[in-house]
């Protein structure tokens, strides 16, 4: 039953969402991000993220930034594991974000800038997987073909899977910009994170076909568990009192035991297939012992578990420097460095996923025991960006961002065991992004962005419930002056991911090995709208 209970071992390792940027960190911090998608040279309020050293390029004065987005993510992973029923099989999830804010703010004073940021650096959303996951079904399914490979009239299976997650990692940035000349400006800055993931779910139901009516899984093991015990009680007591060393024949020889006990004992581990006269008492008691004990533990780990409910909590701090060069009028080149930030997140269980069960101390072993710690960074970030007028209607843009995934430890689980990041991913996670903007009146601006990210995580790395594939992004929108002290943005942004699949040799519960493929696709869709606003003051030209 090794494989029943690392059904929910992968089930929690999962990462916190992120919808544009790397792994864990998202990029889309602004309506002109998603319109655009290379604001890394930016001179505009959302500069305060982007290119912080570039705010000192606003006239003196105070800035906000009111944004919002909309986000939605489809996921659909496909396994064609012989066992499963309809195989290959799709299992389905969405996330979904309905508000995704973020609010920036800047005071500009002579050659100082002063600014904040609030906005959720990663995670921001919920995942819902109402049919479950192949790593929810893969295990029930080996039911039927160890099952019946005993004899057992086993046909079929069924189970009730739902899993549903949140996460949310708030950043709260704080920074000084300073502008050394007309060409150079630097900035120095944190950002502290407070982290919060919650899980909720369960797994009943899960059902066997038995001759031909449909019956709990757990009801069965308990069921075979109790038609043991005697012959498991009957033979424990020999050996404790000695007698193990006998086969039963000679126990019966010795008057150990009387004629009908020996019959007993003797028919009982026939019909566990174990000869009685081939073996010693303790022997087959080893045999009987073990089956006993695993029908148990079948039955509790497969017993309905409902009403889970897990919450992790913890914080980190992030060193951010930053510098933007003018080297030439209309050309701007903006750099920023964000150091690792080591965050550890503690478990607040309230009920949790019982993944197995110890029957001889009556002891259950949950998925997140109350109170432990596990690591979940963020890596540290390297963006630069240019931006160049070409004149008064065109502009364009680009930025390069890379992630350093490697270095960082996400608290990836491989079978249930930690694995270090480099162990895992082989190359840094790389982002390229190119944008278009055209004045086309006094008042409004249109905007064109394309985003193309590559990926750097081994096959190890992917499972059903966390991957990451190469994706290119398209972003279209607008920026409309209200008054001359309010901008508005909006933009539509839609990320589509390479399929990945993944051929591997998957061992049921009999030993059978055999290749495997599972396919992972998603794609996002991102509608964003924010407020701009100059209190006094106005960006300079």
């Amino acid at each position: 039953m090794k494989r029943i209970t690392l059904l929910l071992v992968g089930l929690l390792s999962l990462p916190f969402f992120s919808y544009s940027g790397g792994i864990v960190t998202n990029q889309n911090q602004s309506a002109s991000y998603i319109r655009m998608f290379a604001r890394d040279a930016s001179t505009d309020i959302d500069a305060v993220f982007f290119n912080p050293a570039g705010l000192t390029k606003l006239d003196d004065g105070f800035y906000l930034s009111l944004n919002y987005q909309y986000i939605s993510q489809n996921k659909v992973v496909t396994s064609d594991y012989m066992h499963l029923n309809g195989a290959p099989k799709d299992f389905e999830g969405k996330i979904s974000v309905p508000i995704f804010p973020s609010v920036y703010a800047a005071y500009k004073t002579g050659k100082f800038v002063f600014s904040f940021a609030w906005s959720p650096i990663g995670g921001g959303g919920g995942a819902t997987f109402d049919d479950g996951l192949p790593s929810f079904e893969v295990p029930v399914s080996d039911l039927v073909p160890s099952l019946a490979a005993q004899g057992q009239p086993v046909t079929a299976y069924s189970l009730d899977a739902y899993f549903e997650g949140t996460s949310v990692y708030w950043g709260y940035q704080l920074g000084a910009s300073y502008e050394i000349n007309d060409m150079f400006s630097i900035y120095v800055g944190g950002r502290y994170i407070t982290a919060k993931n919650t899980y909720a779910g369960h797994l009943t139901d899960v059902n066997i076909t038995y001759a031909g009516s449909e019956m709990a899984a757990s009801d069965f093991f308990a069921g075979t568990a109790a038609s043991l015990q005697p012959l498991n009680d009957g033979l424990g007591a020999l050996v404790t009192g000695g007698a193990g060393a006998y086969t039963l024949d000679q126990a019966l020889a010795f008057s150990v035991i009387d004629a009908a006990t020996y019959a007993q004992l003797a028919g009982g581990l026939s019909l566990v297939g174990i000869d009685p006269a081939l073996v010693t008492i303790e022997q087959g008691y080893g045999g009987v012992n073990q089956s006993y004990n695993g029908a148990r533990r079948a039955a509790y780990v497969l017993a309905d578990q409902e009403d889970v409910e897990v919450e992790q909590t913890g914080s980190g701090f992030t060193p951010i420097i930053g510098a933007h060069i003018t080297p030439m009028e209309n050309l701007n080149i903006g750099i920023k460095y964000e150091f690792k930030t080591e965050i550890e997140l503690e478990n607040n269980t309230t009920t949790d996923f019982i993944i197995d069960y110890d029957p001889v101390n009556d002891v259950a072993t949950g998925m997140f025991p109350d109170g432990q710690k596990n690591r979940a960074d963020m890596p540290a970030m390297f963006t630069i960006g240019v931006d160049y007028k070409l004149n008064d209607k065109f502009n364009i843009a680009a930025g390069y961002h890379t992630y350093f995934d490697k270095n960082a430890d996400y608290g990836r689980k491989v079978n249930g065991v930690h694995v270090d990041n480099d162990e895992v991913i082989n190359r840094n996670l790389n982002e390229i992004a190119l944008g278009f903007e055209y004045q086309a009146t006094d008042k409004l601006a249109l905007s064109l962005g394309y985003l193309f990210t590559q990926t750097g995580v081994s096959e190890d790395y992917q499972t059903d419930l966390s991957y990451s594939n190469h994706s290119n992004s398209i972003g279209l929108g607008g920026k409309y002056a209200v008054t001359p002290n309010i901008d508005a943005n909006i933009g539509f942004g839609y990320t589509v991911y390479n399929d990945l699949r993944k051929v591997y040799t998957a061992t049921d519960q009999l030993g059978n090995s055999f290749q495997t493929t599972e396919s992972y696709d998603k794609d996002n869709l991102f509608i964003a709208f924010s407020l701009d606003f100059s209190l006094w003051g106005k960006k300079s030209e």
